[in-house]
């Protein structure tokens, strides 16, 4: 269970957060084009994190579970890292850097993955966070940690989607309203590399 919501927790910080792609496929929603916004939010990153998937699986394969262990300790460091820099950012300057073009081509769908494939917080995620969970699975039996991907899965996808439909709205009613979603999510940010550090801890 407690595999379960830490995925589906970290699934609605990704979710949460306003990125290119979230942009591209609001500008759908704007030409009433909601099958191709969908399509657009959820395709890339599944091609993206499917990619990464097997890349972290055969990568954790030939680490020895004690290294893997203390990646975990960096993965809940970066985390709240993460959380706390972008908390800070955002009393420096707006969040109005994420794509604009109200124009899907495959050039700006092509930028908006690259985007997505090489953010930093891509990498921490699956090398020092979901790594170490699949190190377990070496030990435990993969089936044990499915539950965590599942519910990031399952966190991300919804939240990505309930996120698309409150920029829609609130685009309209409050131009801070994407700077609120940043800081829902790195709040949780906060609070996720905070419990996952205690369970890489209990699980020494």
């Amino acid at each position: 269970m407690d595999l379960l919501l830490l995925g589906a927790g970290m699934g609605v910080v990704g979710g949460l957060m306003p990125s290119p792609l979230h942009m591209l496929a609001l500008a759908q929603v704007a030409l009433k084009r909601w099958l191709v916004a969908i399509l657009v939010l959820v395709g890339a990153p599944v091609a993206v994190d499917g990619a990464l998937l097997l890349l972290t699986f055969f990568f954790y394969r030939y680490i020895p579970l004690a290294i893997a262990h203390y990646v975990a300790y960096v993965g809940g460091v970066s985390l709240i890292g993460f959380g706390a820099y972008a908390l800070i950012e955002m009393r420096r300057k707006s969040h109005q850097q994420m794509a604009e073009s109200a124009a899907l081509t495959h050039a700006s769908l092509s930028v908006a993955t690259l985007a997505e494939l090489t953010a930093p917080g891509t990498w921490v995620y699956w090398l020092t966070v979901a790594g170490p969970i699949l190190a377990e699975g070496k030990k435990n039996g993969y089936w044990r940690v499915v539950p965590f991907f599942a519910g990031s899965l399952v966190g991300y996808y919804g939240a990505a989607l309930v996120t698309l439909v409150a920029l829609a709205w609130g685009a309209g009613l409050h131009r801070h309203f994407k700077q609120r979603l940043f800081l829902i999510s790195n709040l949780l940010l906060l609070l996720l590399g905070v419990t996952y550090l205690i369970r890489a801890h209990s699980a020494h």
